[in-house]
């Protein structure tokens, strides 16, 4: 299984990298929005851990692009936002 861990917060990023690969997950790990979207255009992923905070194209927007590209893979946003506002976005992103 392929899994993609985009986060700009290493120690969080190498963490989560770290018990995956301790189940024998295959990791691809990112510290920023455009080598990660580069991944998705040429890896054949099973699933991608997000963080909504990061420079460049946020989680959200990368989220949205996999969407529309028809990727069906689930995705896992990280984040420390609590706002109502932030949880709705994150869950009614789709396709146009």
């Amino acid at each position: 299984m392929n899994i993609l861990v985009l986060d700009d917060e290493k120690e969080i990023a190498d963490l989560v990298e770290l018990y995956l690969k301790n189940e024998n997950y295959t990791v691809y790990k990112f510290y920023e929005s455009e080598e990660a979207i580069k991944c998705i255009n040429e890896t054949k992923l099973d699933l991608a851990i997000l963080d909504v905070m990061i420079k460049g194209k946020d989680g959200f927007e990368i989220c949205k692009m996999i969407r529309e590209k028809s990727l069906n893979f689930p995705v896992i946003m990280l984040t420390a936002k609590i706002a109502d506002t932030d949880k709705i976005t994150g869950l009614t992103i789709r396709s146009r």
